[in-house]
């Protein structure tokens, strides 16, 4: 799915308009729906600072607008066969229809990824046991890995808290 698709779709999904997501972002209010047309149509595509402040209006990460070219079903399968040869993902017939899986065995990559995977298939198992909702769910993949309690990534504070924080202490900074 090219960016503008998931711009239309995470502004669909928030109950946007293309006209107010514009003027949020910074167009003027009398081209804000053309903007936005445009860049949900593919004929313009946002530079990185644009895709930042959509994603932070739109209340997701910036890579959840990025993605790889699965527009079509050879682009979904040639995307799948890089994360074969990346990351160690196979694939297998079984009783049950088409499987995927991640040897972690496989090498650092795969491990890394393995353990990313794991970490989605709880939220899934937790949402389909109804011990979170569909918004917790969506709002912790979209974000990824935000909320990701298992990833090992570093939760950086906001602008705003280090902010306060640098003020608060800045008398003993100086020593």
């Amino acid at each position: 799915m090219a960016i503008g698709e998931r711009i239309r779709f995470f502004r669909n999904l928030r109950g946007m308009t293309q006209k107010y997501l514009g003027t949020v972002v910074g167009f003027p209010e009398k081209t804000a729906d053309i903007r936005m047309a445009q860049y949900e149509s593919g004929s313009r595509t946002p530079k990185a600072d644009l895709t930042n402040s959509l994603a932070e209006v739109l209340g997701i990460s910036p890579l959840a607008l990025s993605v790889p070219d699965i527009d079509s079903y050879l682009g979904l399968m040639h995307t799948l066969f890089t994360l074969e040869d990346r990351y160690g993902l196979t694939v297998e017939k079984n009783e049950s229809g088409v499987s995927m899986r991640i040897d972690p065995r496989k090498g650092k990559d795969a491990a890394e990824l393995c353990k990313m995977v794991s970490a989605w298939a709880e939220q899934s198992e937790k949402y389909h046991s109804g011990e979170i909702s569909r918004e917790d769910y969506d709002r912790w993949r979209y974000n990824y890995p935000k909320y990701d309690e298992a990833s090992g990534y570093v939760k950086v504070p906001s602008q705003e808290l280090s902010d306060a924080m640098v003020e608060a202490f800045k008398d003993q900074l100086k020593d």
